[in-house]
């Protein structure tokens, strides 16, 4: 919460997002397209992680031909079903994104936390309700 019980800013919040773009087609991944991601790593299937996230294995198959798409390489390595099922698991590229969003993001957490008190802090003093 951005102020005390009953001040203007209680129930004001900051929020931001993470995209990844590309300068011709725009954006590539974006918060939910990782949050994919991080799912198919962590059930090990595509369909597991659409039924997760609550959408189609077609929307999510979109959206992977969509990122792979965008940055010109595969992120999953994918073995039909059978009997067994198929599985899914994101190539060495895949990971590396991965870890490395998953990193920048806990870097951008801490950082606009700290702004963001300061902000609110800032825009706090001196007022009355």
């Amino acid at each position: 919460m951005a102020g005390h019980k009953g001040s203007k800013y209680y129930n004001i919040f900051l929020d931001y997002h993470i995209l990844l773009e590309h300068h011709e087609k725009g954006n590539i991944i974006d918060e939910y397209k990782f949050r994919l991601l991080r799912h198919i790593k962590e059930l090990g299937s595509l369909k597991a992680a659409a039924t997760h996230l609550g959408v189609s294995y077609r929307k999510a198959w979109g959206n992977i031909e969509e990122i792979e798409s965008g940055l010109g390489f595969k992120l999953l390595e994918r073995t039909r079903g059978g009997a067994k099922g198929g599985k899914s698991c994101l190539t060495a590229d895949g990971e590396k994104l991965m870890n490395a969003y998953e990193e920048l993001r806990l870097e951008f957490d801490q950082s606009i936390h700290k702004i963001t008190k300061s902000f609110f802090h800032t825009i706090n003093e001196n007022i009355t309700s």
